[in-house]
């Protein structure tokens, strides 16, 4: 039995899986709100305490964890949470023989390999090279960013910490963009705006004298409403905010191609990409991702540019890394 975990700001999702030839099939998985947990270790006994009528006394040999955050020396201070997960801690709490901690976008990038077709929807076909760099984005309540690089055997996942690397303005309307949130904070970051916290920042750019009853509660809660009204029509200025957002994504999944020379695709992960699937296949993400000087536009047409759109793909991926672990 494995346990595995996507621990992000919002919400965790914590499953056990059973494996047999190689695959591995979740036999009891469950969600929390993380914020009503005062540590990982109360989550991770609760979630113990309600599997163990489906799962009996049945022994966990390994832990696999997604949590947002850097990892260090397999411990982490999750970035959207006051909590610190330390792996050696957990494996002495919980008597586990194995627990490998990875950033959220790390262990999506181990999940690609594992996902079906129906799990995934083609942005652009491109013509993807054999072994090439792939890249990976995500937004939901923050935004991670990662890369995976072939070794030879299969692809090696490097995480990283850019979606909190500055924003840079793609367009006149952007660089407003910019000045309006400097004067809300010193740094501007590619998280604050694709993030679920980005579209209520958006509608409050484009007019802020139009406001909706979520925002008058707190965090990113707004951001299904504005979403939803902006994919119905039901409001002009969420229908401007969500093409802007989409417009910002897709030109940012574009800057990280270039920075790492995704000849082997580009991957579009996250709860939110899922949810907005009808706006971001309308043409804007894909134009403002290949929106570069003349002569690297068609490098950016022949890059496969794919949603992902299994939003379990963090815990799929860190159990299934949590079994490669055992196995070494």
């Amino acid at each position: 039995m494995i346990l595995a975990g996507d621990i992000g700001g919002t919400k965790s999702n914590l499953a056990l899986f059973e494996e047999k030839d190689g695959r591995l099939a979740a036999v009891v998985q469950q969600r929390y709100t993380s914020h009503e947990y005062a540590g990982f270790a109360e989550m991770i006994t609760a979630f113990l305490k309600q599997a163990e009528p489906r799962c009996g006394k049945e022994k966990i040999a390994c832990a696999g964890f997604g949590v947002a955050g850097p990892v260090v020396e397999n411990r982490v201070h999750a970035t959207n949470l006051p909590w610190i997960v330390d792996g050696r801690e957990m494996q002495k709490a919980f008597g586990l023989e194995h627990v490998v901690l990875l950033n959220d976008l790390e262990a999506t990038g181990h999940s690609l390999e594992h996902l079906r077709e129906d799990e995934l929807c083609v942005l652009n076909k491109g013509n993807p090279q054999r072994g090439g760099t792939r890249a990976l984005l995500a937004a939901g309540t923050g935004h991670g960013q990662a890369l995976l690089v072939w070794n030879g055997h299969g692809y090696r996942v490097a995480p990283s910490e850019g979606g909190h690397s500055d924003f840079a303005p793609h367009t006149e309307q952007q660089i407003e963009l910019l000045r309006f949130m400097r004067k809300r904070t010193a740094h501007v970051t590619w998280e604050l705006i694709l993030s679920g916290r980005g579209f209520r920042t958006l509608h409050e750019f484009l007019d802020s004298s139009v406001r909706h009853d979520s925002f008058d509660e707190p965090g990113d809660a707004a951001a299904p409403e504005i979403t939803r009204r902006g994919l119905d029509g039901s409001c002009p200025v969420c229908v401007a905010a969500l093409d802007l957002w989409t417009a910002i994504y897709g030109a940012e999944a574009g800057n990280l191609a270039l920075k790492v020379l995704a000849l082997g695709g580009v991957y579009v992960a996250g709860g939110i990409a899922a949810k907005i699937l009808e706006k971001i296949k309308d043409g804007t993400f894909m134009k403002n991702f290949c929106d570069r000087e003349e002569k690297f536009e068609e490098l950016m047409r022949g890059i496969p540019v794919t949603v992902v759109l299994n939003e379990d793909a963090p815990l799929l991926g860190a159990a299934y890394q949590a079994l490669q672990t055992r196995g070494a």
